[in-house]
């Protein structure tokens, strides 16, 4: 059994900085046993309605702005798996979530940089699920279980995107300590996960403090929703950081 996990990726210059997530990130893929393929729901796909990227060859995107040059020659061309791609869209619709392929699509940033850190040879083949963000996190706790099925074949599901995500409050320089809106909010949904309760963390866009302005769009939340609901509601603490004085990186491993 493959358990899902969430991770958060942080900026794309994740690759190159000497933080703790990056060495976390490192680790990830010696610590647990070489999956068959990966599935990664990213904060940055999002489509109307479901979508399964379904690449020979995936090609990699570099879906940002304002960083060095060197960001830019990062090539992560990991090998795609379409009939996979096209297993998980029957998953998908099955489930009541009608899906199509898109043969067209690469790895953005979300899959690439925490992929490039924990598989850097690039030999697992990795496909990626869109986010239906205006449908907020009951939809994508369905669309992971809708992927259960895929830990049973050795295949690990990824929900890639930040514990907290207020990029106006971003400081790329300074000390890296977290104001309390921060360090509240992260609390609050640890507390929630170590708990079980799901209902909470559903509903967290009400009842976890400075909820909007950690997460002022659902994006970069809505990913832990989708491991939640491949894997189950035992949450397993993987890491804890913070880059940027803003952006928490926890990780989680969710088990049925």
């Amino acid at each position: 059994m493959m358990a899902p996990v969430f991770v958060s990726h942080g900026s794309p210059t994740l690759v190159f900085d000497d933080v703790p997530a990056r060495d976390f990130l490192r680790r990830l893929g010696t610590s647990m046993p070489r999956p068959k393929a990966v599935v990664v729901a990213s904060a940055h796909w999002e489509t109307r309605l479901p979508a399964v990227s379904a690449m020979a060859v995936n090609e990699t995107i570099h879906d940002f702005g304002g960083f060095p040059d060197i960001l830019y020659q990062q090539q992560y061309n990991a090998p795609g798996d379409p009939a996979l791609a096209a297993r998980v869209a029957g998953l998908l619709t099955d489930a009541g979530l009608p899906a199509t392929l898109d043969a067209g699509r690469g790895l953005d940033h979300g899959a690439w940089v925490p992929l490039m850190l924990a598989w850097p040879e690039a030999d697992v083949p990795v496909l990626q699920v869109s986010l239906q963000t205006h449908l907020g996190p009951a939809h994508h706790l369905r669309l992971g279980r809708a992927l259960a099925e895929l830990a049973k074949e050795d295949v690990l599901v990824i929900g890639s995107g930040s514990f907290t995500h207020d990029l106006r409050s971003v400081a790329w320089r300074g000390p890296n300590e977290a104001p309390d809106w921060v360090t509240e909010f992260a609390d609050w949904a640890n507390a929630a996960l170590a708990e079980g309760r799901l209902d909470d963390l559903l509903n967290y866009r009400t009842l976890a403090p400075s909820a909007a302005r950690n997460h002022p769009t659902e994006e970069h939340f809505l990913p832990l929703f989708v491991a939640l609901g491949a894997g189950g509601t035992a949450a397993t603490p993987l890491h804890q950081s913070l880059t940027f004085s803003v952006l928490r990186m926890d990780a989680y491993a969710f088990a049925a």
